[in-house]
């Protein structure tokens, strides 16, 4: 099992720092945003910047973040999606990512024709060598459950259609542990790790809500117990949108964050590494 940070916890940190923190920490891998390696080019920088500090740091980069407007866009507006989606798909294949994540409309309804958006995307990451994968994200309109992301990937009917699961999105969406252990482990690429406000009910919660593993009301022990149990062993990603932890010193929440993923980590009977 492989730890990572996922970036949006320490957000307001500038991105080589990010980086610098997430190697000092003991992380060994670091999600990144594709709009903070835009920003940071944008300011002077060069993508070259951050292939230096993932090196010097020892980091993989586990996932890259994210390409929307596919699912929601037509004729032209998704011509456009597509080409600014394999500029994103090319920069995670320059970093060394071997996934995308592929992000479901926010507002509009339904899961109809997502999975005709989504087999383009499979076909983009074929040219490019990074998996397309698919997320689902509890308070949007469209894409919100493990069970229709099923629906979803059969009806592409690609064997590399597949999946991120998250705690915090399962949680807020009542998806269950018979979900997760009937989704078949080759549609599983990765795992975000996060809880939930213990005082927010389910179904009520937005990205801001998102507490420190260990400090909310979700059972992370047993979710993680179904996966290892289903043979999961690729990564663990820790992602929190908070600013109260965001307020803190950005080491000191990665530390906290990598000393908690350890814990459950022993606790469920994985090895690091």
């Amino acid at each position: 099992m492989k730890l990572s940070l996922n970036a949006s916890t320490i957000k307001p940190t500038p991105l080589l720092d990010k980086i610098r923190v997430a190697g000092e920490a003991g992380y060994d891998g670091i999600e990144l945003w594709a709009v903070e390696l835009y920003e940071h080019v944008g300011r002077g920088g060069e993508v070259s910047d951050v292939e230096k500090a993932l090196g010097d740091h020892g980091l993989s980069v586990p996932c890259f973040i994210a390409v929307r407007n596919w699912g929601e866009t037509r004729d032209w507006e998704y011509k456009l999606a597509l080409d600014e989606a394999r500029r994103r798909f090319e920069l995670a294949a320059r970093l060394g990512s071997p996934l995308m994540v592929c992000t479901p409309p926010m507002e509009r309804p339904g899961i109809e024709g997502l999975d005709q958006g989504y087999r383009d995307l499979i076909q983009i990451g074929r040219e490019t060598g990074v998996r397309a994968v698919l997320e689902y994200i509890s308070f949007f309109a469209s894409l919100n459950n493990v069970p229709d992301t099923v629906t979803v990937l059969d009806r592409v009917g690609e064997p590399e259609a597949c999946t991120i699961l998250d705690a915090f999105h399962n949680w807020n969406n009542e998806t269950t542990l018979d979900d997760i252990r009937d989704l078949p482990l080759e549609r599983i690429a990765h795992y975000h790790i996060d809880d939930a406000d213990p005082h927010i009910p389910s179904g009520q919660q937005k990205d801001p809500d998102r507490v420190m593993i260990g400090d909310g009301a979700i059972d992370l022990e047993a979710e993680l117990a179904v996966l290892k149990d289903k043979g999961y062993d690729q990564w663990l990603s820790l992602e929190l949108f908070s600013q109260a932890w965001w307020e803190r010193d950005a080491l000191e929440t990665a530390k906290v964050g990598l000393e908690r993923m350890e814990e459950l980590v022993a606790k469920v009977g994985w090895t690091r590494g």
